[in-house]
């Protein structure tokens, strides 16, 4: 069977009866009783989508990630995102779309954006304590929604800003629970918030190295030593995420994914990925069109 077509879901489809609202609240039951609980696989093009789950659970998958949780959870899709849900009929909760361009403007020179936000995540298992925070903001940013008092978008940006603290700060406890003390390094880090604002351009891996004023070497053994991977398998990894995204879920061409991804060659691109994937690109795409799970 093939898969549901995918959804492209730009802001201004979202939001409620404000046209000029900074961030859009609803509630999770909102497009759960819509759809007859199971949200099809779609994108979301320059978003930041952050939801908490207070009762109930899901499953679904994030790039092609598998993933079950009961509540209490938190969910945060990156833009980009390939994601696809199924609720239980029993599920309560909240979700908050901001724009990526916002939590910029509102973060400023903070480097979550780069690390713990620019990649979808899955919390489970809060604590009692993690989620009455969760409530509460998710609570304080639906009742500013609603209402037109005075102030009410720069309350909401300042929940947002809450909102974005708390998502990072949940993230960064269980990376660190899941990793040696000591293991995080701030090149790396640096890094990979580069590989996100330039791996479309198809930069060489010298370009990473000077601009974060280290040598290649360098880098690749920080990398080696943080993630287990060198630094330039975790550029081609994340250039054939997005390869593997726009196959499966455009209708773009091979030589416009390539030169979307910085590939002058369509055909020296075509080579890679099936190296990377074991399969060509037009392979991969009538995979996913007949339903095979492919990574």
């Amino acid at each position: 069977m093939k898969p549901a077509p995918l959804l492209l879901v730009p802001f201004k489809e979202i939001r409620h009866d404000q046209p000029d609202d900074c961030l859009h609240y609803e509630s999770v039951a909102v497009r759960g009783q819509e759809m007859d609980w199971t949200i099809p696989a779609h994108r979301h093009e320059g978003l930041h989508q952050f939801q908490f789950l207070r009762r109930g659970s899901v499953r679904g998958t994030i790039d092609g990630r598998e993933f079950e949780v009961s509540a209490p959870a938190l969910l945060m899709l990156a833009p980009g995102s390939v994601h696809g849900f199924a609720y239980t009929r029993d599920t309560e909760g909240h979700q908050v779309t901001v724009p990526t361009g916002t939590l910029r403007e509102l973060l400023a020179d903070a480097q979550f954006l780069g690390t713990e936000l620019k990649a979808s995540f899955v919390l489970p298992a809060l604590d009692s304590a993690q989620a009455q925070e969760c409530q509460d903001l998710f609570q304080r940013i639906a009742t500013e929604f609603r209402q037109q008092r005075p102030g009410r978008v720069h309350a909401l940006l300042a929940c947002a800003t809450l909102l974005a603290v708390l998502f990072v700060r949940g993230h960064g406890e269980a990376f660190d629970r899941a990793r040696p003390q000591g293991a995080r390094d701030t090149l790396v880090q640096r890094y990979l918030a580069l590989v996100e604002q330039h791996y479309r351009q198809h930069q060489p891996l010298g370009f990473y190295a000077e601009t974060l004023s280290v040598t290649p070497d360098h880098l690749s053994r920080s990398c080696r030593a943080v993630l287990g991977q060198s630094a330039l398998d975790l550029l081609n990894e994340r250039r054939m995420l997005e390869a593997r995204r726009l196959l499966a879920y455009t209708s773009q061409s091979v030589a416009e994914v390539a030169q979307q991804l910085g590939y002058d060659d369509p055909a020296y691109f075509s080579k890679f990925f099936q190296r990377s994937t074991g399969n060509a690109p037009s392979a991969y795409r009538a995979l996913v069109a007949q339903g095979v799970r492919v990574r």
